[in-house]
């Protein structure tokens, strides 16, 4: 896959996505991360790219003609451009999944006050991590980047994305190592019987619990699945 980033401080997402499992991804050539900043757009010797909004307000707003030509310059036919911003859709493993599909992402990441509004004319999707507030859509870029690679061909063992949390609606079951006992804390003895299918009926009974009790909304998704799956 190959993802272009559309930001003026790349080194915030290529820092984060060069270590560990992404940066072995990206050496083995399995993800493709490129970055295009929209200052080597701007029209000025400043190289300026915000400006103050009409109609008043605090802070600056980043113009659309920089980021535009920086979407253009990277952009394909087979091209999904993503603009992060807190009012996308907010993003979960189904999007995730959805995105992974694609040939070629490129994700614009706002800053400042934001991205002027006739920006839209060459997004093809708005996504947002969660209702919350960030100095930029970096950060948002790094998360999305990460779970979407996750789910690449040779990026992890196939077995393990599968028993992840949110992978069929249900949080992860609790998994315990060395030592069988810590502060007096003692590994469930079913995780020690050597009978996988009652460690198979353990996991699954606990990953429900967990949901049920702690992602009420995630359950109900977990219950419907099932009922069209029957």
């Amino acid at each position: 896959m190959k993802i272009d980033v559309v930001t003026l401080f790349p080194e915030i997402v290529d820092f984060p996505l060069s270590k560990s499992i992404m940066g072995r991804a990206r050496l083995n050539g399995l993800l493709k991360i490129g970055f295009v900043n929209p200052r080597d757009f701007a029209s000025d010797r400043h190289k300026t790219v915000d400006e103050k909004p009409y109609g008043g307000g605090s802070g600056m707003l980043l113009m659309a003609e920089p980021f535009y030509k920086a979407v253009q310059k990277v952009k394909k036919k087979s091209s999904h451009t993503v603009l992060l911003t807190p009012r996308g859709r907010v993003f979960n493993q189904r999007i995730s999944e959805e995105l992974s599909l694609k040939k070629h992402l490129i994700l614009v990441c706002g800053h400042y006050e934001g991205i002027d509004e006739r920006i839209s004319c060459c997004i093809d999707d708005e996504i947002s991590i969660g209702d919350f507030i960030l100095s930029g859509g970096e950060p948002a870029a790094v998360c999305i980047i990460d779970s979407i690679s996750r789910l690449l061909d040779g990026v992890i063992k196939k077995e393990s994305r599968e028993e992840e949390s949110f992978s069929e609606y249900l949080l992860e079951f609790p998994q315990y190592t060395k030592p069988r006992v810590w502060k007096k804390q003692s590994v469930p003895d079913v995780l020690l019987s050597g009978d996988h299918k009652k460690v198979e009926e353990w996991r699954m009974e606990r990953a429900m619990e967990i949901t049920r009790t702690r992602r009420p909304d995630l359950y109900k998704e977990y219950l419907k699945s099932k009922k069209l799956n029957r």
